[in-house]
Parts: C-alpha cells; sequence; structure tokens
C-alpha cells in the first residue's frame, strides 16, 4: 500500500482536452496528483524516468499501431497499473476490451456531453486508489479455446440440466472469467454472469467471451430461456435476475436503482437465483473491490447451493471473494481455471451421498 505522498497518475497519449478534463476532475483530490501527459514511446520513457508514475491512464482515441507500440513499452519498462480512458465509438469499445486482456485493469468511460466533472472525478479517483492500494498485476491472457480437456459434467453423473450457475466478478474479473470459462466443458449448466462493467461494453465483452470458451456466450436478452452450454452476460445497467417459468429457467432485466453502488449487482443475481433455484444454484465470486455479491453467496449457501469464491493467490483484487470467506460464505475456494473441476467434484460428491442415504427397499 502506498503511503508516502499523493498518488502520481501519468496519462498516456491523453489529447490536451483530456489532460484538462481528468485534471480538472481529480483537482479535489489531494492524494492524487496528475503528471503532465506522455505522447509518444521516447516521451513515454522520460516521463517514467522522471516520475516513477504509480498509476497509468491510457487514452484509446490514437491509432491502433501506436496504441499497441505504447502498451507494450509500458508493461516492459514499467509495470504500473493500467486504467483504459474509453470513448463510446465502437472502434474504442473493442479496444477497450483487447487491452484489458494483455494488462489494463479497469476501463473509465470518457464523457461525450456535459456531463458533471465531480461524477468522473469521484469514479476515476476509486478506480486509482484501488489500482495502488488492492490491485495485483493482471495475470497475462491464456490462449485457446476448450481447455476442458476430460472434463463433463453429465461423465461424472451431473445432469447440467438439474443446476445453474452464476458468477459475480468486479476489478479483475474479465480475465478471470475469461479463464474460468474457457476451462468449462461444453456439457456445462446454464450460466449467468455479472461484470461489473459499463453498459457500453458489455455486448462486445460476452462476444469476446464466446471467442475462447466452449461454452455459447452471448449478451443477456430479456427472456433468454437459460439453457445447458450457454452462458449469458448481465447488460452493464441493468439488474439481471434468473426466474423460473412453465418452460424452465428465463433471463430477466428488473430495476436500474443501485445496489451495492453497483448496477447490475451480484446480490441481485444470486438472491434471485435463490427463489428461482434454490438448492440446485452454483454460486461462484471472483475478483473484485469491495462486497458486493459476498451477503448473496452467504444466502446461497444458507439455501443449500453450491458455493465457490476466487482464492486470494489468483485475485487481481481480493475484496469481494476476503469478505465472501471472511463471512463463512464459500464452501469451496480455487483460481479460476480450477474452479470447473471443482464444481463438478462438488456436485458429483453430493449426488453420491444423497443417493447413499436413501434407504434400499426390503
Amino acid at each position: 500500500m502506498k503511503s508516502d505522498g499523493p498518488i502520481s497518475v501519468l496519462l498516456v497519449q491523453a489529447s490536451p482536452l483530456l489532460h484538462r478534463l481528468v485534471s480538472g476532475a481529480l483537482r479535489r483530490y489531494r492524494d492524487i496528483n496528475v503528471l503532465p501527459g506522455a505522447g509518444d514511446v521516447a516521451e513515454l520513457h522520460d516521463r517514467i524516468l522522471d516520475h516513477h508514475p504509480d498509476v497509468a491512464l491510457f487514452d484509446l482515441a490514437l491509432p491502433e499501431a501506436a496504441a499497441a507500440e505504447l502498451l507494450r513499452s509500458l508493461r516492459e519498462c514499467c509495470r504500473v497499473p493500467i486504467i483504459a480512458c474509453s470513448g463510446s465509438s465502437k472502434r474504442e469499445t473493442q479496444r477497450a476490451l483487447a487491452v484489458i486482456e494483455p494488462g489494463a485493469l479497469d476501463i473509465v468511460v470518457k464523457p461525450s456531453g456535459p456531463e458533471p466533472v465531480h461524477r468522473l472525478g469521484q469514479e476515476l479517483a476509486q478506480k486509482i486508489r484501488t489500482a495502488v492500494e488492492e490491485a495485483r498485476p493482471v495475470p497475462p491472457a491464456q490462449s485457446g479455446k476448450a481447455l476442458a480437456a476430460g472434463l463433463s459434467f453429465r461423465a461424472a453423473g451431473v445432469c447440467p440440466h438439474r443446476y445453474l450457475i452464476v458468477i459475480g466478478a468486479s476489478t479483475g474479473g474479465t480475465e478471470a472469467l475469461r479463464t474460468l470459462l474457457m476451462h468449462m466443458p461444453p456439457d456445462s449448466p446454464t450460466v449467468a454472469i455479472v461484470q461489473h462493467m459499463p453498459a457500453l461494453f458489455t455486448r462486445a465483452f460476452a462476444e469476446r467471451l464466446n471467442l475462447s470458451s466452449p461454452l455459447q456466450v452471448s449478451e443477456a436478452v430479456a427472456g433468454d430461456r437459460l439453457t445447458a452450454g450457454r452462458a449469458v452476460v448481465a447488460r452493464g445497467d441493468t439488474h439481471l435476475a434468473v426466474w423460473r417459468n412453465a418452460h424452465g429457467w428465463v433471463a430477466q432485466y428488473t430495476h436500474q436503482r443501485l445496489v451495492n453502488r453497483h448496477c447490475p449487482s451480484v446480490d441481485e443475481l444470486f438472491d434471485s437465483a435463490i427463489k428461482a433455484v434454490g438448492k440446485n444454484a452454483v454460486g461462484i465470486l471472483l475478483t473484485g473491490m469491495g462486497h458486493d455479491g459476498a451477503g448473496g453467496l452467504l444466502r446461497l449457501r444458507q439455501a443449500g447451493a453450491l458455493t465457490v469464491a476466487q482464492d486470494a493467490e489468483s485475485c487481481v483484487v481480493f475484496g469481494m471473494p476476503k469478505v465472501a470467506q471472511q463471512l463463512g460464505a464459500a464452501e469451496l475456494t480455487g483460481p479460476p481455471e480450477a474452479i470447473p473441476r471443482l464444481v463438478i467434484q462438488a456436485l458429483a460428491s453430493r449426488r453420491h451421498h444423497s443417493a447413499s442415504a436413501v434407504p434400499s427397499a426390503h
């Protein structure tokens, strides 16, 4: 944790307008100091050597080749947390997600209109402090698809249609989710996901997950039937819930009020799973700041559901899973790549114990 003066923030390839906006938004926070921006690789090296920044804000409004070169240089010469500053264009949205995979910690959306500067300042200050005080380096992205060799729910005697998996994640969760879903077998129960992320990015994020997972991944649409082999990602501006009707489980959006300072909220998804699925739910809580989802995971466990939290060693921010473990909410813990196997083994064990507990007829 940093304790020797203000947090120094370097703006990389920022336009003069963005630099003025960020500097103005953060002026009220005395623990944060915005450094002069860096516009090219040579200047970036000079700024890093001169100032030793604690956090880098990376402006995505620049040519792709220049962005890639600057990012590579930043990762190689200075292992500081990177926060991507994205506009609302499709090009910048896609690039923001591509930047997160190789090492950016989080995304902030640049205002497109007369939005209050203090709102931008609050969001930036929170992300900057988290990056310095709580975050670990983002693990390198794994490549490939269908890494779940040998894993199968059906082969373990677990019917995927009986269960529904709900997952919550925040800071650092994009790569944790990608790793977890890469290791899920194709015959997985349906998966519903809340990742704290602006609404601009959730559809593109789901599409990127779909490229590397054996499951069919998409952004959730109200009324979607939740069937085995599918995963749905909550839209970034409305709470996602799972409901049960005469045809099975469906995805629904409920309201847009903040819960635990988030919309969508992991707790909202988890609590809906208690009502719709009960003991046949599987709750998984991944890396993230704060406590969203910890209480919901505890309530899931109390309802008889299987509950899992990401372990401290693999978390980028050990916040939400830490609170869950302190509450006694997590029955199991492990890194994202191990969680699918842990879930299959635990559900198979439960089925075995349940079957052995049934008295035989004489």
